[in-house]
């Protein structure tokens, strides 16, 4: 890797931002979890219920949705709430697709039966990459919610297949950099998302580049990053459900 500008904390180019997650954050969710990445803190929240949409009832398969939403003060200039615009932005609704797409990945319908999880994204504070501390956090929050159905006997088992954790990653300057602060995803050449399973499968790739296209050889680079931090992703959130308990 060529030479880089200092990173915020000293952090090398491979190595993610310091990583908290809380569980049970929540004590009036079904699952939840708070979600700390740096400067990104997101409350990430599982409401599950019986019954699933008109369009899928009678077919013994579960559903999974989410929202996501900044508070007004995140980001440091207050953002306006959407419900008093009356309308979502195209950021809003372009997010909370992608956290429910990722989740949804995981998730045996028929396993789960015909009830409803809703994911709540919440961020406080924004410092660059809520959408993937947002699955991440989210991930956890289902486990938590699924497993509490389990202890209800709503349902025999956890009904998921697999874990899913996101990380940003991008080229600043000529160096690809793994889990972006805000100061270098304004500055990048290139800006991408990735999603992934625990098992290494890949659910959404989201690349853009500004300014100068981006070349095969630079997104397996970014691939190759993305993999080691979700590889530490993954350990934040085992340990997250570990301390939950059952």
């Amino acid at each position: 890797m060529s030479a880089v500008a200092a990173r915020a904390g000293g952090r090398a180019p491979d190595a993610l931002r310091p990583v908290t997650i809380e569980p049970g954050f929540m004590s009036t969710a079904t699952g939840s979890a708070l979600i700390s990445c740096g400067g990104t803190r997101v409350i990430c929240t599982a409401s599950i219920e019986q019954g699933v949409p008109r369009w899928r009832a009678g077919k013994g398969l579960g559903w999974l949705t989410a929202e996501y939403g900044m508070l007004p003060a995140s980001t440091g200039e207050r953002k306006g709430r959407d419900a008093v615009r009356g309308r979502q932005d195209g950021r809003t609704i372009e997010i909370q697709r992608l956290i429910g797409r990722s989740l949804r990945g995981v998730v045996d319908y028929a396993a789960l039966g015909e009830f409803t999880i809703n994911i709540d994204c919440d961020v406080l504070e924004a410092d660059g990459g809520t959408r993937c501390a947002s699955i991440t956090g989210a991930y956890v929050a289902l486990v938590l919610g699924c497993r509490r159905l389990v202890a209800e006997e709503r349902i025999p088992a956890l009904p998921l297949t697999g874990s899913v954790a996101a990380v940003s990653c991008g080229i600043v300057g000529t160096t690809p950099l793994l889990d972006l602060d805000y100061r270098e995803d304004s500055g990048a050449e290139v800006d991408a998302n990735v999603v992934m399973t625990g098992d290494g499968g890949l659910l959404e790739v989201q690349a853009t580049a500004e300014g100068t296209p981006l070349q095969r050889a630079h997104l397996d680079d970014l691939l190759v990053l993305a993999a080691r931090g979700i590889e530490g992703l993954r350990a934040a959130q085992e340990a997250a459900i570990a301390a939950a308990g059952t």
